[in-house]
């Protein structure tokens, strides 16, 4: 046998991987031992295989998967380039969490204040875009709003609604309208009624802080509410800081206040 193939143990301690881990690589085809002795089935491997085995290891530690690993062996300049902007949109989440959190630290649970309102039926274009639970409907919002306002270019100013389910799930649909006149092509009219209202001031990222509140206050009163919730965006976020956007929330109430 070649005196310079090593045993997948002594492999294993030189490319500080495991004897499983060397073993699954090389079902998936990212490792292979330089020989496998087909009557005991034991693999061996070369030394100079060590920079790969090491490469593999220092990858996954930076939470490349595996699928990617092999494409940078394989030479991919640009494998890396997904899984770059994934840790950077995972960081940006945290850090919006980080800061709801901090919020709640500082001023406790929200005691928002509610009031109730009319509104009249609004005629909106609507933009859809399907998001992957609660951490992706700032994506899908953005998604919605960008296309809205792509095909409403040089068209004047502009009134958003979002409107979100009131039940989270891990999939949903989030929707965006513009407000247009009534009677316009391809438009829906959004109903009108009675709806408790609260205003959030701030980032749009910590509007979950408004909704808790304003749910809760309609809990507390005994009055049944039905989805979606609507975000009426005052604000131009072009023009604003991010701490002073205004954005009505609204919940429609689904009865009368219960008797006192």
């Amino acid at each position: 046998m070649d005196e310079e193939l090593l045993p997948i143990g002594r492999f294993a301690r030189l490319g500080r991987l495991s004897v499983k881990q060397l073993r699954h690589y090389d079902e998936l085809g990212l490792l292979r031992p330089a020989y496998v002795d087909q009557a005991t089935g034991y693999r061996y491997y070369r030394p100079s295989q060590a920079r790969q085995a090491l490469s593999i290891g220092l990858l996954r530690s930076l939470d490349v998967p595996l699928a990617v690993i092999g494409q940078v062996l394989a030479g991919s300049a640009d494998a890396l380039e997904g899984v770059r902007r994934q840790l950077e949109e995972e960081l940006a989440r945290r850090r919006r969490t980080l800061g709801v959190l901090e919020r709640v630290m500082a001023e406790g649970l929200p005691e928002t204040a509610v009031r109730v309102v009319e509104e009249e039926p609004l005629a909106v274009v609507l933009e859809r875009e399907p998001a992957a639970g609660m951490e992706d409907v700032g994506r899908a919002t953005s998604a919605a709003v960008a296309r809205l306002l792509a095909g409403h270019a040089g068209q004047g100013p502009v009134r958003l609604v979002g409107l979100f389910p009131l039940d989270v799930a891990e999939a949903m649909e989030v929707e965006v309208g513009l407000a247009v006149e009534r009677g316009r092509a391809g438009a829906v009219v959004l109903p009108g009624g009675r709806f408790a209202c609260a205003t959030h001031v701030g980032a749009y990222e910590q509007m979950s802080l408004t909704v808790h509140g304003l749910l809760a206050w309609c809990a507390e009163r005994g009055r049944a509410v039905r989805g979606p919730v609507r975000e009426v965006y005052v604000s131009d976020p072009a023009v604003t800081a991010p701490g002073e956007l205004v954005t009505q929330v609204l919940v429609p109430l689904e009865d009368d206040p219960p008797a006192r």
